[in-house]
């Protein structure tokens, strides 16, 4: 109620009471593996039908998650094909007028000349997108092409969260915005020093210690680098870039800048109880680290507010800077993403209720009662993107920079196609482990990397079925 009740004052039509079965229908087709109907029509729709209720929506979803709960297992069933599932939905006479999707569907149907061009609607109704996030604006136009197919009215990003004391006491000035990762890492081996549960680290990756996922998806994937080509035939990782890059980040673990295994040995292990015994941010260890927004809202904030209460807690002071770029792709993040974008089916039998819930939903109005309860994701509006009550850090640093589809996001329906791949990426976090673990140069793993990945790949290709030759899967040191 919280969410419908101060909207309807803002958009609601003086309609006459619609009989039933007399109202409009709006189909909305969504994609989601973990949203289900209830939280799509409490997140978006209820509002807008009690404000509208000459139109009666309908959700219809691209794969019916809840009846493949109740399906038998069959090793040998491949995934439902996501593009195939969609294109059912957009075409025929029943076809869905409205789709929610993400990056993948979205740029999909784009592409495939399944949706429609809104640029005309956005001039025409004078919508301003002039709020929106410049990033999030952007990653549509790139998602289309150059057109507006679409909107998003939440993202998600990552700032780097530091902590004040720990520079003040190594005497070396605050991290700023728009760095590159070089100037990150140099400031981060300035402020490292100590021994064993002493150890103040520079930086990481996460909270807890970086792990190879959170190192992709912040390092890596700004510099395109692709682990086989696009037809999954042939290994790519034996490059010079690739070499640099295990390099770089080998030496931050090697020099003790970055939280590798050694934090948790029982000589080095956090002593302090209490909720943030293995917190390395919060526990005061650890001089900057990648954070989201929500992380922010829910451990740093409050813990700051209440140290009293806190068994061996020390507040400190803090704010945040954007997220490091390299120098060869100036500005670009790899960790901004949509999750839920709106576009309208190219052959909508009802463009134009669909046209208002698309618009209605990433509206000034939607944007400001969902900000008060917004938790991992934003609104993409900036006049409704503010720090907590009583706080003042740099929010700004959440929304700045270029977004990039990583390269093997762009390969998505060739990894569903053939799942046996993601045995390929684990083998690579396998061997960088070796790598930072002193057990192996960076050469000799990434040429083994090369060698096995290539033999696997093969496998793939005859249809022949592969363990997981990958120990660690997704996670890695510190993890």
């Amino acid at each position: 109620m919280t969410l419908i009740v101060p909207l309807l004052a803002a958009c609601t039509k003086k309609e006459e009471v619609v009989p039933p079965g007399q109202e409009r229908i709006l189909r909305i087709g969504f994609q989601s593996d973990f949203a289900n109907d209830i939280m799509i029509r409490q997140q978006y729709i209820d509002a807008f039908e009690m404000a509208n209720p000459n139109v009666r929506i309908e959700l219809v979803p691209i794969i019916n998650h809840v009846e493949q709960r109740f399906e038998q297992y069959d090793p040998k069933k491949k995934a439902p094909d996501v593009k195939v599932a969609w294109n059912k939905l957009v075409e025929g006479a029943n076809a869905v007028d409205v789709v929610i999707t993400d990056t993948n569907g979205f740029r999909q149907l784009a592409a495939d000349g399944k949706l429609a061009k809104l640029d005309e609607r956005i001039v025409q109704d004078k919508f301003d997108t002039s709020d929106i996030v410049p990033v999030v604006y952007d990653a549509i136009k790139e998602l289309g092409d150059g057109n507006v197919y679409g909107l998003a009215p939440t993202f998600s990003s990552s700032a780097i969260l530091y902590n004040k004391k720990l520079f003040q006491d190594a005497g070396v000035e605050f991290p700023k915005d728009g760095m590159t990762w070089d100037e990150v890492f140099t400031l981060a081996a300035r402020v490292s020093k100590g021994e064993g549960a002493d150890r103040k680290y520079g930086f990481s990756f996460n909270t807890y210690g970086s792990n190879y996922h959170t190192i992709k998806n912040a390092y890596i994937n700004p510099l395109q680098l692709q682990v086989f080509d696009s037809k999954a035939e042939k290994m790519l990782v034996n490059s010079d870039k690739w070499l640099q890059v295990w390099d770089n980040m080998s030496k931050l673990f090697k020099n003790k800048i970055v939280p590798g295994q050694e934090i948790w040995n029982s000589d080095n292990a956090q002593i302090n109880e209490g909720p943030f015994a293995y917190d390395l941010f919060m526990s005061g260890r650890l001089a900057m680290t990648v954070s989201d927004l929500n992380y922010i809202n829910s451990e740093t904030i409050p813990a700051m507010q209440n140290p009293s209460k806190i068994k061996n807690f020390k507040p400190f002071e803090w704010d945040v800077v954007t997220i490091p770029f390299h120098a060869e792709a100036p500005q670009v993040t790899g960790l901004v993403h949509l999750k839920d974008i709106f576009a309208i089916n190219a052959k909508a039998t009802n463009a134009g209720d669909a046209w208002d819930f698309v618009r209605y939903v990433n509206g000034d109005n939607w944007a400001k009662v969902r900000s008060r309860s917004s938790g991992y994701d934003m609104v993409t509006r900036k006049s409704h993107l503010k720090p907590a009550t009583g706080e003042n850090f740099n929010i700004g640093a959440f929304f700045s920079g270029k977004f990039i589809m990583p390269a093997e996001q762009k390969l998505s329906d060739l990894y569903k196609n053939k799942q046996d791949l993601y045995h390929v990426n684990n083998l690579g976090d396998e061997k960088f482990l070796e790598v930072i673990a002193g057990k192996k140069s960076t050469q000799s793993a990434l040429s083994e990397w090369e060698t096995k990945g290539n033999e696997m790949l093969q496998k793939i290709k005859n249809g022949v079925p592969i363990m997981d030759e990958g120990k660690y899967g997704v996670e890695g040191p510190g993890h």
